[in-house]
């Protein structure tokens, strides 16, 4: 049980050990690619985000979700008018928490007015939490569509380890 239960352990571990170790200092952020990235300082993400992927189909999506996360085919691109939409593992069960990359574990650690960048094209967006939001999957169209403007929408399984829910993290963009 400890191996299956020890990354998430660490995750939490590292979470609350640099909160309380933290000082107001300047974070200088190099995203892992320039091309298509997502960095929140907060809660050390740094990762590739996979453009265009089609969200219901997990033939196409779960290798892509091994090595990083993944822009919804559909949804705008950071420098288009619209919401941008990326999801990710936080697990999807407990014992393949090592098998899968569960980059988005520690998203519920976010709060409002948390930055989170994206960087596109060798652009940088930056956009802050508005809000959290646990919505069921089969009412999650329906949450997704009353947002209008351009949003920042992360999304994972809550809880983690399941595929019972999903968390979703709404930002707003910063000009």
């Amino acid at each position: 049980m400890f191996s299956i239960y020890w990354p998430l352990l660490k995750e939490e571990l590292v979470y609350y050990t640099k909160i309380s170790l933290q000082k107001e200092e300047e974070i200088v952020i190099e995203p892992v690619s320039r091309d298509f990235g997502l960095v929140i300082p907060k809660i050390d993400i740094n990762v590739r985000v996979f453009e265009n992927v089609d969200a219901s189909n997990p033939d196409e999506y779960l290798p892509l979700l091994v090595e990083g996360v993944a822009h919804a085919k559909g949804s705008s691109l950071p420098f288009q008018q619209g919401d941008v939409f990326i999801f990710a593992h936080s697990s999807d069960t407990p014992f393949n928490i090592t098998r899968y990359n569960a980059v988005f574990y520690l998203i519920d650690k976010l709060e409002k007015g948390d930055e989170i960048f994206i960087f596109y094209q060798n652009d940088e967006y930056l956009y802050r939490v508005e809000e959290k939001k646990v919505v069921s999957p089969k009412f999650l169209s329906d949450y997704v569509e009353r947002f209008e403007g351009d949003n920042l929408i992360l999304q994972t399984c809550s809880p983690p380890g399941t595929t019972i829910n999903r968390l979703l993290v709404i930002a707003k963009a910063v000009d």
